[in-house]
């Protein structure tokens, strides 16, 4: 009933041309143009501090892009894949955010594919219109990380999966597993991904008690565990040095609220739930069947990624909202799932989510590090040093500012500015001091040299309150207050962003200019 309802109250015209091959390529094109519209009007946006450590981690060569990576956290694909296309197309935002671009593009097909495959035309268009707006995919789409290249690889995971383990067909099981290496070798959220998996999968096996499914998943999960396993020692010295120490452990809220970050906006959370909640009801009414299962272990990979990696976050900081762009491909496909079978109510529900998600754009301005690199592009130069506050910040000061420059932070001198060195960072900062750190750098200096200090515009002190980002904050006063004092020293010049200007991780600068040397 609710499907022949949908079918009276939809638009007949689009549905018979979406069927013919040429319909679907024209309305595909159709929705590429107007994503691609949407997701390059911050194209050129400046960049803010992963994005500058991205940069230079890529801009190593390949073969020395898997032990720089000791220093940061992250699994290598994204990075050799932004090296060969920074080759080809050079390091500007607009030319680094273009690949982003170009994932987020790649995810539109793959959800008309994966819902079209799996529960018919109608889900494929559907999860094919929400890809395509997905406000979370268009801020994404627009920074270079890999984020938008995990969305569009959860999207492929979770419907291969569906292929290979509910709807048992076979050839899939490859597909699966090469796709899972993938997402494993992209983020490390793939972790949690693949316990959501595990956990569709003891859905997938109550259901069938197929023997055969047991071989199938013990190929597919030890093909990708195969193949990650030369980069499990990599892994595990960085889940002993690096991690997240920025990251507090996530509260009760964060885990109920990361659905509704990765839907972007209450509106769209409550009319998908409402309406794809119905439609999935039906289903779950039924006593068996393979749509079913389906929607059961969509429900558990999506549920699991997000419990396991909230529960891991718990004892080790790992939690950010931008990691949970692993959960998009599920809710997009659990969506496409349940809408049609809403009727009117889907239908309605489609329309406002494309109207909250249409009117979205991501935002111009990162941070401020553009605007410090054009305001001191001349104020400084060769043998002059930067000293910021807060160490990761380095990378992207590097990447503004002038070249020639020494930097420091209160970790010490930086060696290789192009990078942030995260092992064991939150016990060198604890030891840190500034007789210790700050005093013989500033004693070293030559007369007439500058010193810029970048400092972190802290507008809100409960957002930082991470053991890092608190430590952080305490260095930063101490140091500036030391450098203020200091007789040695002149202040010459003040950056200081407006408060009425809302720029995200803003810095502030003091320019000062060593006139003695005692």
């Amino acid at each position: 009933m609710a499907t022949h309802a949908l079918r009276r109250s939809g638009l007949p015209r689009a549905e018979a041309l979406a069927s013919t091959p040429a319909g679907t390529v024209a309305l595909l094109v159709v929705l590429l143009g107007a994503s691609l519209v949407l997701r390059t009007r911050a194209l050129d946006a400046g960049f803010w501090i992963d994005e500058g450590l991205t940069v230079g981690i890529s801009s190593y060569p390949i073969a020395e892009i898997p032990g720089v990576l000791r220093q940061d956290g992250s699994p290598p694909l994204y990075y050799f894949l932004l090296h060969l296309w920074m080759d080809a197309f050079g390091t500007s935002e607009a030319a680094t955010h273009a690949l982003s671009v170009m994932f987020a593009l790649l995810a539109i097909p793959a959800a008309l594919w994966a819902g079209w495959s799996l529960f018919g035309r109608r889900a494929g268009w559907i999860a094919a219109v929400l890809t395509a707006l997905n406000p979370f995919l268009t801020i994404y789409a627009q920074e270079t990380r890999m984020y938008s290249l995990v969305i569009l690889l959860g999207l492929l995971g979770t419907a291969t999966f569906v292929h290979a383990f509910v709807f048992r067909r076979r050839r899939y099981v490859a597909a699966f597993a090469v796709v899972l290496a993938a997402m494993l070798y992209t983020h490390n959220w793939a972790l949690f991904f693949v316990v959501g998996a595990l956990a569709a999968l003891t859905v997938c096996y109550r259901e069938s008690r197929e023997r055969t499914l047991l071989g199938d998943a013990a190929l597919a999960f030890g093909a990708a565990g195969l193949a990650f396993l030369p980069w499990l020692p990599t892994l595990l010295f960085q889940a002993r040095h690096t991690g997240a120490p920025w990251s507090n452990p996530p509260s009760p809220v964060e885990l109920v609220g990361g659905i509704g970050v990765v839907l972007s906006g209450e509106g769209a959370l409550v009319a998908l739930f409402l309406a794809g909640g119905l439609g999935l009801l039906e289903v779950v009414r039924r006593r068996g069947g393979p749509d079913r299962t389906a929607l059961f272990a969509m429900v558990a990979i999506g549920a699991g990624t997000l419990l396991s990696g909230w529960l891991y976050s718990q004892f080790s900081p790992a939690w950010a909202n931008r990691y949970l762009g692993v959960l998009v491909g599920p809710l997009i496909l659990l969506a496409a799932f349940g809408l049609p079978r809403a009727g009117r109510f889907g239908l309605v529900a489609l329309v406002l989510v494309v109207l909250f998600w249409a009117s979205y754009f991501a935002p111009d301005e990162k941070s401020n590090v553009n605007a410090i690199g054009k305001t001191f592009s001349v104020s400084v130069g060769a043998g002059d040093l930067v000293i910021s506050t807060q160490p990761e910040q380095v990378p992207v000061l590097e990447y503004y500012l002038p070249p020639g420059l020494s930097y420091a932070t209160p970790l010490g001198r930086v060696v290789d500015p192009t990078v942030m060195d995260w092992r064991d960072a939150l016990s060198r900062l604890q030891d840190s001091s500034v007789a210790r750190n700050l005093e013989p750098i500033l004693a070293a200096l030559p007369v007439g040299a500058d010193v810029m200090l970048v400092v972190p515009v802290v507008r809100d002190r409960d957002a930082w309150t991470s053991p890092w980002t608190s430590l952080v904050l305490r260095r930063s006063e101490e140091w500036s207050l030391a450098l203020a004092g200091d007789e040695r020293f002149t202040r010459t010049q003040v950056f200081q962003p407006a408060y009425t200007e809302p720029v995200p991780r803003a810095l502030r600068i003091d320019l000062y200019t060593k006139t003695r040397s005692e």
